[in-house]
Protein backbone atom coordinates (compact mmCIF):
# COMPACT_ATOMS: atom_id res chain seq x y z
CA UNK A 1 0.00 0.00 0.00
CA UNK A 2 1.31 3.45 -0.90
CA UNK A 3 2.06 5.49 2.21
CA UNK A 4 0.09 8.65 2.98
CA UNK A 5 3.29 10.69 2.71
CA UNK A 6 4.10 9.29 -0.73
CA UNK A 7 0.54 9.94 -1.91
CA UNK A 8 0.77 13.56 -0.76
CA UNK A 9 4.10 14.01 -2.57
CA UNK A 10 2.55 12.64 -5.75
CA UNK A 11 -0.35 15.08 -5.54
CA UNK A 12 1.98 18.00 -4.88
CA UNK A 13 3.75 17.10 -8.13
CA UNK A 14 0.35 17.03 -9.83
CA UNK A 15 -0.02 20.72 -8.98
CA UNK A 16 2.65 21.58 -11.51
CA UNK A 17 1.06 19.49 -14.25
CA UNK A 18 -2.37 20.97 -13.51
CA UNK A 19 -1.04 24.50 -13.82
CA UNK A 20 0.40 23.66 -17.23
CA UNK A 21 -2.94 22.35 -18.44
CA UNK A 22 -5.13 25.30 -17.39
CA UNK A 23 -5.97 28.08 -19.83
CA UNK A 24 -3.22 30.62 -20.29
CA UNK A 25 -5.34 33.41 -18.84
CA UNK A 26 -5.34 31.57 -15.51
CA UNK A 27 -1.70 30.56 -15.74
CA UNK A 28 -0.70 34.21 -16.04
CA UNK A 29 -2.42 34.84 -12.68
CA UNK A 30 0.06 32.48 -11.06
CA UNK A 31 2.97 34.78 -11.90
CA UNK A 32 2.06 37.37 -9.27
CA UNK A 33 2.23 37.37 -5.47
CA UNK A 34 0.14 34.69 -3.81
CA UNK A 35 -3.46 35.87 -3.46
CA UNK A 36 -6.04 35.24 -0.77
CA UNK A 37 -9.05 33.59 -2.37
CA UNK A 38 -12.60 33.05 -1.12
CA UNK A 39 -14.12 30.00 -2.78
CA UNK A 40 -17.75 28.92 -2.96
CA UNK A 41 -20.00 26.82 -5.19
CA UNK A 42 -23.09 27.55 -7.26
CA UNK A 43 -24.75 24.27 -6.15
CA UNK A 44 -26.43 24.13 -9.56
CA UNK A 45 -28.54 20.97 -9.78
CA UNK A 46 -27.62 20.52 -13.45
CA UNK A 47 -24.01 21.70 -13.53
CA UNK A 48 -22.22 22.55 -10.30
CA UNK A 49 -19.43 25.12 -10.44
CA UNK A 50 -16.77 26.46 -8.11
CA UNK A 51 -16.59 30.26 -7.91
CA UNK A 52 -13.27 31.86 -6.96
CA UNK A 53 -13.17 35.42 -5.58
CA UNK A 54 -9.95 37.33 -4.91
CA UNK A 55 -9.45 39.70 -1.99
CA UNK A 56 -7.83 42.81 -3.46
CA UNK A 57 -5.92 44.38 -0.60
CA UNK A 58 -5.07 48.05 -0.35
CA UNK A 59 -6.49 51.20 1.14
CA UNK A 60 -9.93 50.20 -0.17
CA UNK A 61 -10.13 46.36 -0.18
CA UNK A 62 -12.42 44.75 -2.73
CA UNK A 63 -13.68 41.29 -3.55
CA UNK A 64 -13.45 40.58 -7.27
CA UNK A 65 -14.52 37.55 -9.28
CA UNK A 66 -11.40 35.68 -10.42
CA UNK A 67 -12.98 32.79 -12.35
CA UNK A 68 -15.45 29.90 -12.31
CA UNK A 69 -14.69 26.21 -12.69
CA UNK A 70 -17.05 23.38 -13.56
CA UNK A 71 -16.81 20.59 -10.98
CA UNK A 72 -18.00 18.02 -13.53
CA UNK A 73 -20.90 17.10 -11.25
CA UNK A 74 -24.37 18.17 -10.17
CA UNK A 75 -25.32 20.17 -7.08
CA UNK A 76 -28.71 20.47 -5.44
CA UNK A 77 -28.00 20.24 -1.70
CA UNK A 78 -30.07 22.24 0.80
CA UNK A 79 -30.24 22.77 4.55
CA UNK A 80 -26.52 22.04 4.84
CA UNK A 81 -23.11 23.63 5.41
CA UNK A 82 -19.48 22.76 4.80
CA UNK A 83 -19.99 21.35 1.31
CA UNK A 84 -16.68 22.97 0.27
CA UNK A 85 -13.42 22.92 2.25
CA UNK A 86 -9.79 23.87 1.63
CA UNK A 87 -6.63 22.80 3.48
CA UNK A 88 -3.24 24.10 2.33
CA UNK A 89 -3.18 23.68 -1.47
CA UNK A 90 -5.89 21.01 -1.68
CA UNK A 91 -9.64 21.33 -1.39
CA UNK A 92 -12.84 19.38 -1.88
CA UNK A 93 -16.38 20.19 -2.96
CA UNK A 94 -19.27 17.72 -2.88
CA UNK A 95 -21.58 17.17 -5.84
CA UNK A 96 -24.85 16.28 -4.14
CA UNK A 97 -26.67 15.18 -7.28
CA UNK A 98 -23.79 13.09 -8.66
CA UNK A 99 -22.70 11.18 -5.53
CA UNK A 100 -19.14 12.45 -5.95
CA UNK A 101 -16.64 14.86 -4.45
CA UNK A 102 -14.43 16.97 -6.73
CA UNK A 103 -10.83 17.45 -5.69
CA UNK A 104 -9.50 21.02 -5.94
CA UNK A 105 -5.82 21.76 -6.46
CA UNK A 106 -4.07 25.10 -6.07
CA UNK A 107 -0.78 25.97 -7.75
CA UNK A 108 0.39 29.49 -6.92
CA UNK A 109 -2.61 31.64 -7.97
CA UNK A 110 -4.34 28.97 -10.04
CA UNK A 111 -7.04 26.61 -8.73
CA UNK A 112 -8.13 23.68 -10.88
CA UNK A 113 -10.39 20.66 -10.51
CA UNK A 114 -8.22 17.56 -10.09
CA UNK A 115 -10.59 14.66 -10.64
CA UNK A 116 -13.49 13.21 -8.69
CA UNK A 117 -13.82 10.89 -5.72
CA UNK A 118 -16.73 8.44 -5.61
CA UNK A 119 -18.69 7.70 -2.47
CA UNK A 120 -18.54 4.28 -0.85
CA UNK A 121 -20.93 1.72 -2.39
CA UNK A 122 -24.63 2.38 -1.63
CA UNK A 123 -23.87 5.82 -0.13
CA UNK A 124 -25.77 8.77 -1.61
CA UNK A 125 -26.17 12.55 -1.78
CA UNK A 126 -23.10 14.08 -0.05
CA UNK A 127 -23.93 17.47 1.43
CA UNK A 128 -20.96 18.21 3.72
CA UNK A 129 -17.23 17.48 3.80
CA UNK A 130 -14.39 17.99 6.28
CA UNK A 131 -10.61 17.69 5.95
CA UNK A 132 -7.71 16.90 8.22
CA UNK A 133 -4.13 16.28 7.16
CA UNK A 134 -4.65 12.72 5.93
CA UNK A 135 -8.40 12.21 5.48
CA UNK A 136 -11.46 13.50 3.70
CA UNK A 137 -14.69 13.05 5.64
CA UNK A 138 -18.12 13.30 4.11
CA UNK A 139 -21.72 12.83 5.15
CA UNK A 140 -24.81 12.48 3.03
CA UNK A 141 -28.28 11.02 2.92
CA UNK A 142 -27.42 7.62 4.39
CA UNK A 143 -23.69 7.42 5.22
CA UNK A 144 -20.77 9.07 6.95
CA UNK A 145 -17.42 7.99 5.55
CA UNK A 146 -13.71 8.77 5.51
CA UNK A 147 -11.32 8.58 2.56
CA UNK A 148 -7.54 8.73 2.35
CA UNK A 149 -6.58 12.25 1.37
CA UNK A 150 -5.86 13.30 -1.27
CA UNK A 151 -5.89 9.90 -2.98
CA UNK A 152 -9.58 9.29 -2.38
CA UNK A 153 -9.90 5.59 -1.58
CA UNK A 154 -12.25 4.65 1.28
CA UNK A 155 -10.25 4.48 4.51
CA UNK A 156 -11.75 3.39 7.83
CA UNK A 157 -15.26 2.13 8.42
CA UNK A 158 -18.32 3.48 6.61
CA UNK A 159 -21.05 4.50 9.08
CA UNK A 160 -24.59 3.79 7.90
CA UNK A 161 -27.17 6.40 8.89
CA UNK A 162 -30.85 5.62 9.39
CA UNK A 163 -31.57 9.36 9.70
CA UNK A 164 -31.33 11.25 6.39
CA UNK A 165 -31.31 14.74 7.95
CA UNK A 166 -27.51 15.28 8.20
CA UNK A 167 -26.62 18.99 7.93
CA UNK A 168 -22.86 19.05 8.48
CA UNK A 169 -19.84 16.91 9.35
CA UNK A 170 -16.89 18.37 11.26
CA UNK A 171 -13.72 16.72 12.54
CA UNK A 172 -11.63 17.30 15.67
CA UNK A 173 -8.51 15.60 16.99
CA UNK A 174 -10.00 12.27 18.09
CA UNK A 175 -13.63 12.39 16.97
CA UNK A 176 -15.90 13.67 14.26
CA UNK A 177 -19.43 14.99 14.66
CA UNK A 178 -22.51 14.98 12.46
CA UNK A 179 -25.41 17.34 13.15
CA UNK A 180 -28.86 15.97 12.35
CA UNK A 181 -31.61 18.52 11.87
CA UNK A 182 -34.12 16.03 13.29
CA UNK A 183 -32.71 16.92 16.71
CA UNK A 184 -29.46 15.15 17.56
CA UNK A 185 -25.68 15.19 17.25
CA UNK A 186 -23.69 12.04 16.51
CA UNK A 187 -20.20 11.41 17.85
CA UNK A 188 -18.01 9.34 15.48
CA UNK A 189 -14.67 8.32 17.06
CA UNK A 190 -11.51 8.17 14.97
CA UNK A 191 -9.11 5.24 14.82
CA UNK A 192 -6.46 7.49 16.40
CA UNK A 193 -5.70 11.20 16.60
CA UNK A 194 -5.99 12.49 13.04
CA UNK A 195 -7.18 9.07 11.87
CA UNK A 196 -10.16 7.68 9.95
CA UNK A 197 -13.65 6.80 11.20
CA UNK A 198 -13.53 3.63 13.31
CA UNK A 199 -17.18 2.74 12.66
CA UNK A 200 -18.54 3.39 16.15
CA UNK A 201 -21.27 5.96 16.78
CA UNK A 202 -22.82 7.56 19.84
CA UNK A 203 -25.84 9.83 19.89
CA UNK A 204 -25.04 12.72 22.22
CA UNK A 205 -27.90 13.47 24.62
CA UNK A 206 -28.93 17.10 24.19
CA UNK A 207 -30.83 19.14 26.78
CA UNK A 208 -34.40 20.12 25.87
CA UNK A 209 -33.46 23.80 25.62
CA UNK A 210 -30.76 23.06 23.00
CA UNK A 211 -32.00 20.18 20.85
CA UNK A 212 -34.15 21.82 18.18
CA UNK A 213 -32.63 21.67 14.68
CA UNK A 214 -28.86 21.24 15.10
CA UNK A 215 -27.23 22.67 11.97
CA UNK A 216 -23.71 24.15 11.91
CA UNK A 217 -20.65 22.59 13.55
CA UNK A 218 -16.97 23.43 14.04
CA UNK A 219 -14.16 22.15 16.27
CA UNK A 220 -11.65 23.80 18.57
CA UNK A 221 -9.24 20.95 19.15
CA UNK A 222 -11.58 18.29 20.54
CA UNK A 223 -14.28 20.76 21.61
CA UNK A 224 -17.29 20.91 19.29
CA UNK A 225 -19.35 24.05 18.87
CA UNK A 226 -22.74 23.59 17.22
CA UNK A 227 -25.98 25.49 16.69
CA UNK A 228 -29.34 24.01 17.79
CA UNK A 229 -30.76 26.81 15.67
CA UNK A 230 -34.43 26.80 16.68
CA UNK A 231 -33.77 26.51 20.43
CA UNK A 232 -33.65 29.30 23.05
CA UNK A 233 -30.09 28.14 23.77
CA UNK A 234 -29.06 28.41 20.15
CA UNK A 235 -25.35 27.67 20.59
CA UNK A 236 -23.68 24.88 22.55
CA UNK A 237 -20.26 23.35 23.10
CA UNK A 238 -19.60 19.64 23.58
CA UNK A 239 -16.41 17.97 24.81
CA UNK A 240 -15.08 14.52 23.93
CA UNK A 241 -16.76 13.11 27.04
CA UNK A 242 -20.18 14.10 25.61
CA UNK A 243 -20.72 16.86 28.18
CA UNK A 244 -22.98 19.51 26.68
CA UNK A 245 -22.88 23.18 27.71
CA UNK A 246 -25.75 25.18 26.13
CA UNK A 247 -25.52 28.95 25.65
CA UNK A 248 -28.43 31.38 25.34
CA UNK A 249 -28.47 33.07 21.95
CA UNK A 250 -29.62 36.50 20.76
CA UNK A 251 -33.08 37.64 21.81
CA UNK A 252 -35.76 37.27 20.77
CA UNK A 253 -35.01 33.65 19.88
CA UNK A 254 -36.32 31.67 16.92
CA UNK A 255 -38.00 32.59 14.59
CA UNK A 256 -36.57 36.13 14.89
CA UNK A 257 -33.01 34.95 15.48
CA UNK A 258 -31.47 31.55 14.78
CA UNK A 259 -27.69 31.16 14.65
CA UNK A 260 -27.42 28.38 12.07
CA UNK A 261 -23.83 27.99 10.83
CA UNK A 262 -20.55 28.04 12.76
CA UNK A 263 -16.92 29.05 12.25
CA UNK A 264 -14.23 28.97 14.95
CA UNK A 265 -12.49 32.28 15.45
CA UNK A 266 -9.37 33.25 17.41
CA UNK A 267 -9.04 32.26 21.07
CA UNK A 268 -12.47 31.43 22.59
CA UNK A 269 -14.55 33.21 19.92
CA UNK A 270 -17.14 31.51 17.72
CA UNK A 271 -18.87 33.19 14.77
CA UNK A 272 -22.31 32.06 13.60
CA UNK A 273 -24.42 32.82 10.55
CA UNK A 274 -27.77 33.98 11.93
CA UNK A 275 -30.06 33.33 8.96
CA UNK A 276 -33.44 34.84 9.96
CA UNK A 277 -31.67 37.61 11.88
CA UNK A 278 -29.59 38.41 8.76
CA UNK A 279 -26.48 38.81 10.85
CA UNK A 280 -23.23 37.33 12.08
CA UNK A 281 -23.80 36.50 15.75
CA UNK A 282 -20.72 36.18 17.97
CA UNK A 283 -20.27 33.94 21.03
CA UNK A 284 -17.52 33.48 23.62
CA UNK A 285 -16.98 30.13 25.35
CA UNK A 286 -15.23 28.85 28.46
CA UNK A 287 -14.96 25.52 30.27
CA UNK A 288 -18.52 25.77 31.58
CA UNK A 289 -20.39 27.24 28.64
CA UNK A 290 -20.19 30.79 27.37
CA UNK A 291 -22.11 33.89 26.46
CA UNK A 292 -23.63 35.59 23.42
CA UNK A 293 -21.71 38.80 22.61
CA UNK A 294 -23.39 40.68 19.78
CA UNK A 295 -24.73 40.50 16.22
CA UNK A 296 -23.38 42.34 13.18
CA UNK A 297 -26.03 42.92 10.46
CA UNK A 298 -25.83 41.60 6.91
CA UNK A 299 -27.81 42.75 3.84
CA UNK A 300 -29.20 39.24 3.33
CA UNK A 301 -29.63 35.76 4.77
CA UNK A 302 -26.34 33.95 5.57
CA UNK A 303 -26.06 30.30 4.49
CA UNK A 304 -22.48 29.41 5.50
CA UNK A 305 -19.50 31.00 7.22
CA UNK A 306 -15.75 30.42 7.49
CA UNK A 307 -12.58 31.85 9.03
CA UNK A 308 -9.19 31.95 7.29
CA UNK A 309 -6.42 29.76 8.61
CA UNK A 310 -4.46 32.79 9.86
CA UNK A 311 -7.58 33.96 11.75
CA UNK A 312 -7.43 37.39 10.10
CA UNK A 313 -10.47 37.11 7.81
CA UNK A 314 -14.05 35.93 8.03
CA UNK A 315 -16.19 35.24 4.97
CA UNK A 316 -19.91 34.65 4.90
CA UNK A 317 -22.13 33.78 1.94
CA UNK A 318 -25.60 35.30 1.96
CA UNK A 319 -28.62 35.57 -0.28
CA UNK A 320 -30.16 38.98 -1.02
CA UNK A 321 -32.93 40.13 -3.36
CA UNK A 322 -30.55 40.09 -6.34
CA UNK A 323 -29.04 36.67 -5.60
CA UNK A 324 -25.93 35.31 -3.93
CA UNK A 325 -23.09 37.36 -2.43
CA UNK A 326 -19.94 36.94 -0.35
CA UNK A 327 -19.00 39.39 2.40
CA UNK A 328 -15.50 39.53 3.88
CA UNK A 329 -14.71 40.91 7.33
CA UNK A 330 -11.35 41.74 8.89
CA UNK A 331 -10.87 40.21 12.37
CA UNK A 332 -9.08 42.54 14.79
CA UNK A 333 -6.89 41.63 17.76
CA UNK A 334 -9.96 41.30 20.00
CA UNK A 335 -11.97 39.17 17.59
CA UNK A 336 -14.29 41.98 16.54
CA UNK A 337 -15.31 42.24 12.90
CA UNK A 338 -15.14 45.03 10.34
CA UNK A 339 -16.65 44.46 6.91
CA UNK A 340 -14.11 45.33 4.25
CA UNK A 341 -15.60 44.01 1.01
CA UNK A 342 -18.59 42.31 -0.60
CA UNK A 343 -19.00 40.70 -3.98
CA UNK A 344 -21.30 41.99 -6.67
CA UNK A 345 -24.12 39.85 -8.01
CA UNK A 346 -22.93 37.29 -10.59
CA UNK A 347 -26.40 35.97 -11.47
CA UNK A 348 -26.30 32.99 -9.12
CA UNK A 349 -29.41 32.44 -7.01
CA UNK A 350 -27.58 31.17 -3.93
CA UNK A 351 -24.12 29.90 -3.00
CA UNK A 352 -23.41 26.75 -1.01
CA UNK A 353 -20.25 26.26 1.04
CA UNK A 354 -17.43 28.74 1.54
CA UNK A 355 -13.69 28.42 2.24
CA UNK A 356 -10.47 30.42 2.15
CA UNK A 357 -7.31 29.55 0.24
CA UNK A 358 -4.25 31.63 1.17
Amino acid sequence: MISQRLQKSWWRCALVLSAILVPSSLAIAGQHDRNTFVITSTNDANRNSVVVFKIDSGQTPALSLAYRLSTGGKGGASGNAGILQFNDDLGAVANYGSNTVSRLIRFDNVIVVGGTIKLAPDCESPDSVALNEDHLFMVGKNCAESHAWPGGQVDGSVVSLSDSSAAQIAVGKTWAAVTLTSGSVMQLPLTHEGGALNGATTTITLPTDANNTPLGAAFWGDILGFTPAHSPDSFAIVDAGENVFPIVGPAPSYPTNAPCWVAKGPRSIWYTGNSPGQAVSIFFSDAEGGVFYKSIPLPGMPTDITVSRDRKWLAVIYTASDGAHVAVFAIDDYGDLKQVAASSSINVASFNGVAFSQ
